[in-house]
């Protein structure tokens, strides 16, 4: 083993929560701009709007997922067939409502600026997003595994 192979890098939290936010963030950005491009019902009167509006779709998104969560979290700890139920039905109606709170936030905060269309547009682009997202995530995940040896070595 090289004394290369034996350094270690450590992570500390709050760099791994501000990767992570840029990532997410970038990613956003370039999703939101595509969208603009390509769809007549998304408009954003500019990229510096743009970039603020990926930040509100973050931390709008991260407090969903965090809410969305702890319900699904509180009702896995019940028992029943009734809870699960209910549980399932609380994720999906937090999920879909969610999509709904986002929209009037975003059109509380930019007003005219910003249109992101009607609802079958925001739920495709949240999607599209979040699915960006992973993808992202999955070649950074990959990237961090150790390489297999080869017959050369």
């Amino acid at each position: 083993m090289t004394a290369e192979q034996a350094e270690t890098i450590t992570i500390t939290v709050q760099q791994q929560r501000f990767a992570d936010w840029m990532a997410d963030v970038l990613v956003y950005i370039v999703v939101l701009n595509l969208f603009v491009e390509y769809f007549d019902a998304i408009i954003i009167d500019s990229f510096t709007i743009s970039i603020l509006t990926a930040v509100l779709l973050k931390a709008l998104l991260d407090a969903l997922g965090g809410f969305e969560h702890r319900v699904a979290a509180y009702f896995r700890q019940r028992e029943g067939r009734f809870s699960r139920a209910l549980g399932i039905l609380s994720v999906f109606g937090i999920l879909f409502v969610g999509k709904f709170v986002i929209l009037e936030v975003v059109n509380i905060v930019f007003r005219d600026h910003v249109e992101l269309g009607h609802i079958l547009d925001i739920v495709l682009l949240i999607i599209v997003m979040i699915a960006t997202r992973l993808l992202v995530q999955y070649g950074y995940d990959r990237l961090g595994e150790p390489e297999t040896a080869t017959a050369a070595d």
